[in-house]
């Protein structure tokens, strides 16, 4: 037992507890809108998704579920997107005043990137996490009450779902056809771009921008990556978004200029983990497709609500390939050498990422009738916990709703903390061995 009290296994086997605990409840008839109850693999589904804030569903959230059902789906959500044990450490904290070490190391493993000042990035967490989500659900109560002639306590609870599933970037919307029917109204997606984005930061990332806020030459290389790296995929997925469907009519072929627009910023939004959708991607090109997917993969920011493998791994794999072009022995960014500790696990946990998803669409192909790419871009949406399908979910049988909620499960957690979490014990070697290269390439 005591092997278990490890935070980095505690992390998971939280999650694991949190999972069944929402599949229980969701499997209560009070749940269901329709009558009798859910079958325990879709509770099962449902709470994963919510828990790995991924979005992908089986059933349709907006009918098959009840309030109170949604209601524990929203829950699920807020928690998954907090973390488990940082939720649990801002609770200790606030009952008792401090954290002992025990609390310091679960928190660090939660969020990786945390490095001291715990204490302090937890009220920050808490902090921005109900501010953003506070502004976000003004808004929009706001334009369901007053713009789209909703009740005003319908439009509270529109309001608090899709802003807590937007900060969280879950996906996860009271709509049969998701946001398909609002992709042309910008009070509702400019708003759920924001909390999109301010979830997929990350949280280590608020905390040092505010405190260095005027004096951004003082952010270490994790915010500078972040934010540039974050800003610049970001253009260039709108950008490529925009590009291929411009001209679809089945997608943003049939809106005018503000409504391609806009479907073009969510549409290169959405695929970093958040999960709605604007457009019906049954019906998208091949190119945005492959380009979803790839996003998918890399996901947002560290210590985020965002999956994938991370801005920061794939950034800093990129300046690993250019010290390399280039014969330099230290891999630099502005002006910092970037420890090989580092670059080891930038490396494993890309490889790991694509050692999973490959794996994930090989087990998904040998149950399923549907193209490579539809499935390949089911297996990183649920990899990168993104939540984005072609329609193709609730087509899979049980064995293949199994090899989702695996892939979402890993997704969340990420692969080194998985990995680590299965290992015995650590090694460390007191002495070193004599060196020699292989032939690579």
């Amino acid at each position: 037992m005591k092997a278990w009290r490890h935070p980095v296994r505690l992390v998971p086997l939280a999650f694991l507890v949190v999972i069944a605990a929402g599949t229980a409840v969701l499997e209560l008839p009070v749940s269901r809108a329709g009558p009798g109850r859910a079958d325990l693999l879709t509770a099962a589904f449902t709470s994963v998704s919510a828990t790995c804030v991924t979005g992908l569903t089986v059933v349709d959230t907006a009918t098959y579920w009840s309030p109170f059902g949604q209601a524990v789906i929203l829950a699920l959500i807020q928690v998954g997107g907090f973390g488990v044990m940082t939720l649990a450490t801002l609770l200790a904290l606030l009952a008792f005043g401090r954290l002992g070490i025990h609390s310091t190391l679960v928190a660090q493993t939660e969020h990786r990137s945390l490095r001291g000042h715990v204490r302090g990035t937890l009220l920050t967490i808490a902090g921005a996490t109900v501010l953003i989500e506070g502004l976000v659900f003004l808004v929009l109560t706001g334009r369901y009450w007053l713009g789209l002639d909703m009740s005003l306590p319908t439009a509270i609870w529109h309001g608090a779902f899709h802003s807590i599933s937007a900060f969280n970037n879950a996906g996860f919307a009271l709509y049969s056809d998701n946001l398909v029917s609002l992709a042309a109204d910008p009070w509702i997606i400019l708003p759920l771009c924001v909390a999109i984005v301010a979830g997929g930061l990350g949280f280590p990332v608020y905390y040092e921008v505010v405190r260095h806020l005027r004096r951004p030459a003082q952010w270490s290389i994790h915010a500078r990556v972040t934010v540039l790296g974050y800003a610049a995929l970001m253009v260039v997925s709108v950008v490529a978004f925009a590009v291929a469907e411009w001209s679809n009519p089945h997608t943003l072929g049939s809106h005018g200029l503000a409504g391609k627009v806009l479907g073009s910023l969510m549409g290169g939004i959405t695929p970093r983990t958040a999960g709605f959708n604007s457009i019906d991607y049954g019906h998208a090109q091949s190119e945005t497709i492959l380009l979803g997917t790839i996003m998918m993969f890399i996901g947002g920011g560290s210590a985020g609500t965002a999956g994938g493998i991370k801005v920061n791994t794939f950034v800093l794999l990129a300046f690993v390939i250019w010290a390399e072009i280039r014969g330099e022995q230290q891999v630099t960014i502005g002006r910092r050498a970037v420890a090989p500790a580092a670059v080891r696990e930038a490396l494993s946990v890309a490889l790991l990422g694509i050692a999973v998803v490959v794996v994930g669409t090989m087990l998904l192909l040998v149950d399923s009738v549907q193209p490579l790419d539809r499935v390949l871009f089911e297996a990183s949406s649920a990899f990168g916990t993104s939540g984005l399908s072609t329609g193709i979910t609730a087509s899979f049988d049980a064995y293949g709703r199994i090899v989702l909620i695996t892939l979402m499960f890993v997704g969340r957690l990420g692969t080194v903390t998985a990995a680590t979490a299965l290992a015995l014990r650590q090694q460390r070697r007191s002495y070193r061995v004599a060196e020699e290269r292989p032939l690579v390439g």
